[in-house]
């Protein structure tokens, strides 16, 4: 009855959320779950010891550890059974990219992001951006930003011009779904593009502070030479 309960729950986002809640696992509010729901292994048998803040992101593959069965060697040599157990604490505002493992006694803090394949066995400070095997902080979240900021200018204007090259026709402003705020004021309408949703809980800021770093979407295509 438990594995049926379970495969249920694992048919939605929604529904996982609910029973890992029912478990005991703290978790916060506004979580977003891969719609893979099934390729995530996070461990309830020890449902306490695990704890989410908001605003997270579990991303596809994720895996929470609170324990691991190296007591069979140990049993096997010892004629012992010796337990070991830790807890998994993840603050507000975390990202996780794909294919991350995160291992007992970790602390993971607020407003971090913690790369594509990390392995996490120590605890990583809030603000931090963190990856690797085992995962180190590489920069602070603010570092991250002035780098991401510039960055996306330089591969905004890239992807444009693959379009161009791939499909041999001028750029859409539907297919700048994320680069919007590059050629849109916070004030501009776009029926075309999403921008309400995509901004979420930061749309009114972006409606009162953005500014466009182009003049516009024709002066973004001039800039990538189209």
């Amino acid at each position: 009855m438990a594995n049926l309960k379970l495969r249920w729950a694992r048919t939605s986002p929604q529904r996982y959320i609910k029973y890992l809640r029912r478990k005991g696992v703290k978790i916060g509010d506004n979580i977003f779950i891969t719609p893979d729901v099934k390729s995530l292994s996070i461990d309830i048998t020890r449902p306490s010891l695990i704890e989410i803040g908001n605003n997270v992101r579990l991303n596809k593959n994720l895996t929470l550890v609170t324990h691991d069965g190296a007591f069979y060697v140990l049993k096997n040599l010892y004629n012992e059974f010796i337990s070991q157990s830790g807890r998994i604490k993840i603050g507000n505002n975390v990202y996780f990219g794909r294919n991350c493992t995160v291992l007992k006694n970790v602390t993971i803090g607020d407003n971090c992001i913690i790369g594509f394949g990390s392995v996490v066995t120590k605890s990583i400070p809030e603000n931090s951006v963190a990856v690797g095997i085992p995962a180190k902080v590489i920069s602070s979240i603010d570092d991250y930003y002035k780098i991401r900021k510039e960055n996306s200018i330089i591969q905004a204007l890239d992807y444009a011009r693959s379009i161009q090259e791939r499909f041999d026709r001028r750029p859409r402003i539907e297919e700048f779904w994320e680069e919007f705020p590059l050629f849109l004021n916070g004030d501009d309408e776009c029926p075309q593009l999403p921008v309400k949703r995509q901004m979420g809980n930061a749309y009114e800021y972006y409606k009162q502070n953005n500014r466009a770093v182009f003049n516009g979407f024709d002066d973004f295509l001039k800039n990538a030479g189209i």
